[in-house]
């Protein structure tokens, strides 16, 4: 069974950057997405990013494209969200999410980290 945690997240400046990192661990990933969902205050959960853990593939929600990139360190089972020219509207609860490639669901989710972005 896979276990994520999440970590990274912190009070930074619009304009700033920021990485997130989502820890793995209990299960091979050989056939996992692992991704970043968040949640803003008083809005619903989106999707930011998702990896493939294999191929290495990335796709990303239109609002983050250049801005943001998911990475992979195999051999620290640990997936990244670098996070450039930040705004205030990333300000989100993120989440680490991981399924297997062929599920539609996510089955397993991190506890979330909390992302404040303020002057």
């Amino acid at each position: 069974q896979a276990q994520l945690v999440e970590s990274g997240g912190g009070l930074v400046p619009p304009g700033g950057s920021l990485r997130l990192s989502c820890a793995a661990s209990g299960s091979p990933f050989d056939n996992y997405a692992i991704a970043w969902f968040r949640q803003a205050p008083g809005k619903e959960r989106e999707f930011v990013a998702r990896i493939r853990w294999s191929s290495g593939a990335t796709y990303y929600v239109d609002s983050v494209k250049g801005r943001f990139t998911i990475s992979r360190d195999n051999a620290k089972n640990t997936v990244y969200l670098q996070m450039n020219s930040l705004k205030p509207e990333d300000t989100a609860v993120y989440y680490c999410a991981a399924k297997q490639a062929a599920v539609g669901s996510y089955d397993y989710w991190g506890q979330g980290t909390q992302v404040t972005v303020s002057s």
